[in-house]
């Protein structure tokens, strides 16, 4: 059986990018990460890490080996904790990752919620897009992590993932007030096509809906702005710098002056989920949480802003 602790150095060399950086890490010595390396791959039979001169490189089989320990060392990790906190809900540690919008609105009020029932547990919260919370949780960095997916660009299956649905959510247009159809009931996306869009940065999932979501209109948009800040977003939109989407939950905070309008035919949905280690692995805590998750987001998509 392959050593655990070797398998943590390999992970370690292959996140930090170097033996040194991995050594700070793990508070050992940059020659004990080189031998535990080194006997890892004697372990194995084969070359796990190519030395070059500008950094270690995993090899094929390297990055294999970090891919299924992961999520070994992730359920360890798990038990770890659980065997810490034998005693429930009374004391332990729970560690959230959450988006921006959820984590000022659904999450804010499940915490609360959370830490009324369960004084005894330590909360953490952490922000980070879902493309960086879904590896993060794999890792076992986290033990809830509140994602969003959308249903033109959904997450693929895991088995090692649980999921559970928080809440489904409309989007929006979100128009400056002196738009010319600011005071529309519905609009369909095509009409804005010569528009300037603004929408997320990178490769993130909010980029890919309103790409997918205007060329399903017909056309390219015009991206002049980019950001994952539904705040910097309306305010963009308030000063007629370009329209975008925008999802329920960032209509529950204070925002500037923007019109709201309704997507027709088909308005655009983004799906908010609870996410752990699969559910026989998590720890109470965990399970807890995304139960407080679950009801807090039923009663936010049966209140008016929401609807």
């Amino acid at each position: 059986m392959l050593d655990l602790k070797r398998l943590r150095v390999l992970r370690a060399v292959s996140e930090r990018g170097s033996f040194s950086a991995a050594a700070d890490d793990l508070y050992v010595s940059q020659s004990a990460v080189s031998q535990q390396i080194a006997n890892l791959e004697a372990e194995v039979g084969e070359p796990l890490v190519l030395r070059l001169r500008s950094g270690p490189v995993l090899t094929d089989a390297g990055r294999l080996l970090v891919a299924h320990a992961e999520s070994a060392m992730a359920r360890l990790e798990q038990a770890e904790r659980e065997l810490a906190s034998l005693s429930g809900l009374e004391t332990g540690e729970l560690r959230l990752v959450s988006f921006a919008s959820a984590s000022a609105t659904v999450v804010t009020r499940a915490i609360s919620r959370f830490r009324e029932a369960h004084p005894g547990v330590r909360l953490s919260l952490t922000e980070a897009e879902p493309e960086e919370a879904l590896p993060d949780l794999r890792r076992g960095r986290f033990d809830v992590a509140v994602l969003y997916d959308f249903e033109l660009h959904p997450f693929e299956s895991d088995p090692d993932i649980a999921m559970a649905s928080i809440i489904d959510e409309r989007m929006h247009l979100a128009l400056p007030p002196d738009h010319r159809l600011a005071g529309c009931g519905a609009v369909d996306i095509a009409e804005l096509a010569d528009e300037s869009w603004l929408c997320g940065s990178s490769e993130s999932s909010c980029r890919q809906l309103t790409l997918r979501s205007c060329e399903r209109a017909g056309f390219v948009p015009d991206i002049a702005y980019e950001s994952n800040d539904y705040t910097v977003m309306e305010s963009l939109v308030s000063a007629g710098m370009g329209v975008t989407l925008i999802p329920d939950l960032a209509l529950m905070l204070p925002s500037p002056e923007i019109a709201i309008v309704e997507v027709v035919p088909d308005p655009p949905v983004r799906r908010v989920w609870a996410a752990t280690l699969d559910a026989g692995s998590r720890s109470l805590a965990a399970g807890a949480m995304v139960d407080t998750l679950v009801a807090v987001g039923a009663e936010l998509a049966r209140a008016p802003a929401a609807a």
